[in-house]
């Protein structure tokens, strides 16, 4: 194969695959042990597993974006406890 074609074929690949694979959600790579649930909003949760560079979270929904909060924080497990985990 000639450089030309193989370079035109990986171009068209990548281009696929931006397209067709999978999109992964952002995660949480760092958080929060200090009590926030004064801004959470909604009855939803999200846990998050650890896995690089991703680190075990839970996500709570605010009105500025997610919250990634400590699992291990008395605070977060009393919210939790009153919610819905999705």
């Amino acid at each position: 194969m000639s450089v030309k074609i193989h370079t035109i074929a990986l171009l068209l690949l990548s281009v696929y695959l931006s397209r067709h694979a999978p999109r992964r959600r952002p995660c949480c790579v760092q958080v929060t042990s200090r009590n926030m649930s004064a801004d959470v909003v909604g009855q939803t949760y999200r846990e998050q597993p650890a896995g690089s560079p991703c680190v075990k979270a839970i996500i709570f929904h605010t009105n500025d974006g997610p919250l990634c909060a400590d699992p291990k924080a008395q605070w977060v497990k009393d919210l939790a406890a009153n919610m819905t985990k999705v």
